[in-house]
């Protein structure tokens, strides 16, 4: 493996929906207030956060042991391809490009979005740094429905638009709903080996059933919430629904560890896709 494809793989790209998404929807809702540089940034924000997130994960969680006998992808620091103060110095990296893109569009807007930033780049470190990450007390889901939901979603309104409105809160729900999917399903599929290193993420604490029955109430508020935007267009999104059904139906199975890797990518697909069809029912609005 090359080195270049060690970074790029301990970045996690398959996360990076959870990124695009809300700037995506943000920016159809602006409508004629869209502007391609401010959401260009915001973007990158949003893309060098993930990015930061994923390494300061990879970094926290191989240095306390956890992820020494992982079924997952592989994390860069466990499996030896790369040192954890290497790992770090990427995270903070990271931080750093989303913080200078985060600077730029406080300039030209208001600079309270310097205290957001830093507050999101605290919670990103914090989900499995420091002596107590809230990420292994299992309130992981809500920090990523309030930061690549609600915040990244009403942030990227606000930067082109300037102000913030409900209709900006109602599309923000259905993203941070399926981003929090994500982060579920990868919950489930790591929830025994969780469980034996002391990491009560939320599946581990709900148990097997109930955290895949949670997954599959995600989805659904999501293609609820999207209708709830009172569009007609809105309802394209139920196209979706097919794929949403036959995912649901998998988690719901018996499936486990090594089984759950593929729905995993199923799940950024839904999230793209969805993203998607939403953004052009908001744009046609």
């Amino acid at each position: 493996m090359t080195t270049v494809s060690i970074w790029i793989q301990g970045a996690r790209p398959r996360t990076l929906p959870a990124a695009i998404a809300p700037v995506l929807v943000a920016s159809s809702l602006a409508g004629s207030d869209f502007n391609w540089f401010r959401a260009a940034l915001a973007l990158k924000v949003a893309i060098w956060l993930q990015i930061g997130v994923n390494f300061a994960n990879d970094y926290s969680d191989g240095i306390r042991g956890t992820d020494s006998d992982r079924v997952g992808p592989t994390r860069i620091v466990a499996s030896g391809l790369a040192s954890a103060q290497a790992v770090k110095r990427a995270a903070f990296v990271s931080f750093f490009i989303a913080g200078i893109a985060g600077l730029i569009l406080a300039s030209m807007t208001s600079w309270w979005l310097i205290a957001i930033g830093a507050v999101a780049m605290f919670a990103a470190w914090a989900y499995t740094g420091g002596k107590s990450p809230y990420g292994y007390s299992g309130y992981g889901e809500i920090s990523v429905f309030i930061f690549f939901g609600l915040v990244a979603t009403m942030g990227s309104f606000y930067v082109q638009t300037e102000t913030i409105t409900i209709a900006s809160f109602i599309v923000a729900v259905p993203v941070g709903c399926i981003a929090c999917a994500l982060l579920a399903i990868n919950n489930i599929r790591d929830r025994e080996k969780d469980a034996l290193f002391g990491k009560r993420t939320l599946a581990v604490r709900l148990g097997d059933r109930n955290s895949r029955n949670f997954f599959v109430a995600l989805l659904v508020i999501a293609h609820t919430a999207a209708l709830l935007t009172l569009t007609p267009w809105a309802l394209i999104t139920l196209a979706l629904l097919p794929l949403t059904f036959r995912l649901s139906k998998l988690v719901r199975s018996d499936r486990q560890g090594l089984a759950l890797i593929p729905l995993l990518a199923k799940t950024g697909q839904l999230q793209l896709l969805f993203a998607g069809l939403f953004a052009t029912a908001l744009w046609l609005s």
